[in-house]
């Protein structure tokens, strides 16, 4: 029997689904989940700072390395290009802040006092097999290890030759469709989760958002700028367009904390952002648009 299908789970400390727009036979519908949820536990077992027993908590508490597959190597290459053209804002070596700022394995929310991150060329080396700490150092992918989650499950479902599909990780997206349709999605409001301010159109794509309101406790919310020991505050929601979503993930992290100039005279993608007075700032082509004056959701 076939039919299309569909997944729901909890993972990596959010909520989950895939949904298959064709029909698939439900033996294979049992391989995918096997394969989606193999491929999630050997992710959280290396990468889960929230696990005591993942390898990066272990690296956290004596140097050491562990090794990367090519696909692992792309997203520490983001990382590193990333950091290297925000002069060292976005870091993977960010855990030990995020710990101090109350946000740990318990979900304390009790801040301490706060250090500024490692410098990545005194502690970190990445080889496209490797990855190494030359001295104790909690990371954390928390910026762009979603989007490349999301990624690595529509690889899955390629792979079993399953072409139209959405994997939607917590709101962000992957989109993949053969016919010519268009997913519609609302973007919520970052002041009132009840409201949407705009719609986007994506296919073939992905759509990843960041806020601050639902990580967000005392005077931090989830992003922590490195040099100013803050959270930013000047920018209230990010929605970013672009191909693969671990890019796009990473990217709506990146607009808190740096130009939009800065991040797309490097990559190819399209953005929306709020800021703290709720004007907007749109690319030109940006697939959507908003239920408001084209400069503000005031």
């Amino acid at each position: 029997m076939t039919r299309n299908f569909s997944l729901q789970f909890e993972a990596i400390g959010t909520r989950w689904r895939v949904d298959v727009y064709e029909p698939v036979h439900e033996r294979l519908c049992l391989q995918i989940k096997e394969k989606i949820f193999g491929y999630i536990e050997c992710f959280e077992s290396t990468y889960s700072r929230f696990r005591t027993d993942s390898r990066i908590s272990q690296l956290a508490q004596k140097k050491g390395k562990i090794s990367l597959s090519s696909d692992e190597y792309t997203l520490f290459s983001l990382y590193e290009r990333l950091y290297r053209l925000t002069n060292g804002i976005f870091t993977p070596l960010i855990g030990n802040l995020l710990v101090e700022a109350g946000y740990d394995e318990t979900y304390s929310l009790q801040p301490s006092e706060l250090h500024s991150p490692p410098d990545w060329d005194n502690v970190l080396s990445v080889t496209d097999t490797t990855l190494e700490l030359c001295s104790p150092a909690l990371i954390d992918i928390g910026a762009a290890g979603k989007g490349y989650l999301i990624d690595r499950i529509g690889e899955i479902l390629h792979a079993e030759g399953i072409h139209s599909f959405c994997v939607d990780g917590s709101g962000d997206l992957l989109v993949s469709d053969l016919h010519g349709e268009k997913l519609e999605v609302g973007l919520e409001h970052p002041l009132d989760t009840t409201q949407v301010i705009g719609i986007v159109r994506i296919q073939n794509e992905s759509l990843c958002a960041s806020a601050g309101n639902r990580r967000k406790w005392g005077q931090f919310h989830h992003i922590i700028d490195p040099h100013t020991l803050e959270s930013p505050s000047a920018i209230l929601a990010t929605f970013v367009v672009a191909k693969h979503a671990m890019l796009a993930d990473a990217l709506s992290t990146c607009l808190f904390l740096v130009p939009s100039e800065l991040l797309l005279h490097e990559f190819s993608f399209e953005y929306a952002l709020v800021r703290d007075d709720l004007s907007l700032e749109v690319s030109p082509k940006f697939p959507g648009h908003f239920f408001t004056s084209a400069s503000s959701i005031d």
